[in-house]
């Protein structure tokens, strides 16, 4: 009598499916990210380029929570390990950063 192996278990196909939605959303934050570190205003009276740089790590910082949100379901953080979250989370802080000093 044979058992199933736990080596034969779905943890890859599932470790593969979740790493979809948080590669895209880790995709998304970086590339806010990066939009609000190479906008430069011409000066001070340049509303457009601050707003530009407020909206860019708004949408940096969500993208970002989201990747923890859905990191922090008890399902997904048992197949995912904490590095999937590392570039996130990194982008994110780097938005505050720059949301701070842009103001």
């Amino acid at each position: 009598m044979t058992s199933p192996s736990p080596v034969d278990d779905d943890r890859g196909w599932l470790r593969l499916v979740l790493a979809v939605p948080l590669v895209l959303l880790t995709f998304l934050a970086v590339c806010f990210c990066w939009a609000a570190l190479t906008i430069r205003p011409s000066g001070s009276w340049d509303d457009d380029a601050y707003a530009g740089i407020t909206l860019a790590c708004v949408l940096a910082i969500g993208a970002a929570g989201a990747v923890v949100g859905v990191w922090l379901l008890p399902s997904v953080r048992r197949v995912m390990g904490w590095w999937w979250v590392g570039p996130a989370v990194v982008s994110g802080l780097v938005a505050v950063i720059r949301y701070v000093g842009a103001g």
